[in-house]
């Protein structure tokens, strides 16, 4: 299944860095998402993109996500050629990985 059928995502940037926030719609989805998306996972699906480190914060109070991604916006939004240089399809990216269903669905 996408990852779109269990959460949503947020995206934002500051210089080359990118945020991709992912939000469970079920909190009961969390553990199985923390233990499928890992950061090398993340960073394997946006390897086009993604040239730098990738790091998880966990907010489970939430049930969200967030991935900082290095190095993922071309040098910066005033430095990059890229068409969407500030990197807000990146979430819609991200929300298109395969993620294995969870336990009792």
């Amino acid at each position: 299944m996408k990852l779109r059928e269990l959460a949503h995502g947020r995206t934002g940037d500051k210089g080359n860095t990118l945020n991709v926030s992912v939000i469970c719609y079920d909190s009961k989805h969390f553990q199985h998402l923390r233990n499928v998306l890992t950061p090398e996972r993340v960073k394997a699906h946006l390897a086009d993109v993604v040239q730098g480190d990738v790091v998880r914060y966990e907010l489970p109070l939430l049930s969200a996500f967030n991935f900082v991604l290095g190095h993922a916006l071309g040098g910066g939004v005033t430095r990059s050629l890229a068409l969407d240089a500030h990197g807000k399809s990146m979430s819609a990216a991200l929300l298109d990985i395969e993620v294995d269903d969870p336990p009792g669905n």
